[in-house]
């Protein structure tokens, strides 16, 4: 199957897979064209402004109302509880989770059921705030499809492709690629490489956009044509098969007799899209000091609060330093927000070892963090004359305004580092008073 997109950010789009499907006017015509249902998903309110509405217009084999009643789905690692206790401030990190074996033996583990959730705040209830999660996988996702209610999803993949057929289309992932699935759309995830990892960020709030650039001007950062959504394809296939639902934090499943992939034409801004990292158009200082990370922001989640966000995607990509008389790598820090923090490959320039791709790691609100001793001694002792080049690297990080607060099983796996702390214990007195 050859795979298409439809270029750009947050457009209405309209794609057909067969001539003459989609109606010409209207949206709901008495009869479809092929004798197929007319269905509207909605991803915001009726009502919000034109520039905030997010919505398609479907038109498929069978309406998604069309599947058996549902019951408790007992997946116990993936979930929104992220506790009502105290939440330590002390610097938190993980190596990459566990993948699961490849040899024949060993369990089957697919998306939904590799997901493995380490932090988050707010619910899916108040519809504000994120969920956290990392997945290992070495299965496809045979005959069963998930949707997820709660919010929309923020794919990060660190090892292994991704195939997600959707409702509205297929999307090829890779390492270095994100891709955003909207709240309700159906998928399956398909692994070709056979094995695969990485990190999903579940957001209850606002939909994600591209943030205004201000005084940048018109271009940079991830520019919008780079933005990939696909074109419509359609399954017509009958059979035993499986949805599960995230719905309120909690898993649920039915029995459905068609694949639910059924979309034959489309229309509409409330779509799945895919974006190359590589293409990131990074913006800097070309004159002292290391600029505030909000320079690598490539998708936000708006708050209630003009500037402030309820989860901002920000990424340290391949990039030039040439400040002078500066110390490069970012500096050490405390901030309001608090910070997840990812590897997807390479090194990341403010720790030396202990962060490997897969790893992760999170620093709460006023946590002191910033480079490791190594990485101190390094760039203090620099030749700032001369420009550096950071190549073949890609670290993320999901910021939200409010306490990322982990997991009992992100605190207590097997994964976590325990000693971390100890990448300053060698930070030298240099006072000279």
């Amino acid at each position: 199957m050859t795979v298409s997109y439809q270029s750009g950010f947050g457009n209405e789009f309209a794609t057909e897979a067969l001539p003459g499907t989609l109606p010409v006017g209207r949206n709901s015509p008495q009869r479809v064209a092929h004798g197929l249902y007319a269905e509207q998903i909605s991803g915001t309110a009726f009502t919000a402004p034109r520039h905030e509405n997010r919505r398609s217009w479907l038109y498929r084999i069978r309406p998604a109302a069309m599947h058996g009643s549902f019951t408790a789905y007992t997946q116990q690692q993936f979930h929104n509880d992220f506790g009502d206790g105290p939440v330590t401030p002390d610097q938190l990190r993980w190596s990459p989770l566990p993948l699961p074996g490849s040899d024949a033996t060993a369990p089957r583990v697919d998306f939904v059921d590799g997901l493995f959730t380490m932090a988050g705040n707010g619910s899916p209830a108040a519809m504000h705030g994120i969920g956290i999660h990392l997945y290992a996988a070495n299965a496809d996702m045979q005959g069963r499809f998930f949707y997820d209610a709660d919010g929309e999803l923020l794919i990060v993949p660190q090892q292994g492709r991704l195939q997600i057929d959707t409702e509205l289309g297929v999307i090829e992932l890779e390492p270095q690629e994100i891709a955003v699935i909207p709240r309700g759309i159906r998928f399956r995830v398909s692994l070709p490489d056979g094995v695969a990892r990485g990190y999903v960020c579940e957001n209850f709030g606002a939909h994600l956009r591209i943030p205004d650039l201000g005084p940048i001007g018109s271009n940079g950062l991830a520019n919008p044509r780079d933005f990939l959504t696909p074109t419509a394809a359609f399954e017509d296939i009958e059979g035993e098969f499986e949805l599960i639902a995230k719905f309120q934090g909690h898993l649920w499943h039915a029995s459905i007799g068609h694949s639910p992939l059924d979309v034959v034409g489309w229309h509409g801004n409330h779509v799945p899209y895919k974006y190359d990292l590589r293409r990131f158009n990074t913006i800097g200082s070309i004159s002292f000091d290391h600029p505030d990370p909000s320079i690598f922001l490539v998708l936000t989640s708006p708050s209630d609060t003009p500037g402030v966000g309820n989860m901002d995607f920000v990424i340290f990509p391949p990039r030039i330093l040439a400040m002078e008389n500066t110390f490069r790598p970012p500096w050490f820090h405390r901030n309001i927000a608090s910070e997840f923090m990812g590897l997807i490959h390479g090194a990341y320039d403010a720790k030396a070892e202990g962060f490997a791709p897969g790893g992760c790691s999170l620093h709460n609100c006023m946590t002191g963090h910033g480079p490791d001793a190594a990485t101190f001694e390094t760039a203090s002792n620099a030749d700032t004359s001369k420009p550096h080049y950071i190549r073949d690297t890609m670290a993320f990080m999901f910021e939200a305004r409010a306490v990322i607060r982990p997991t009992r099983q992100a605190l207590h796996a097997r994964h976590r580092q325990i000693d971390y702390q100890q990448c300053w214990a060698g930070l030298a007195k240099h006072f000279k008073g």
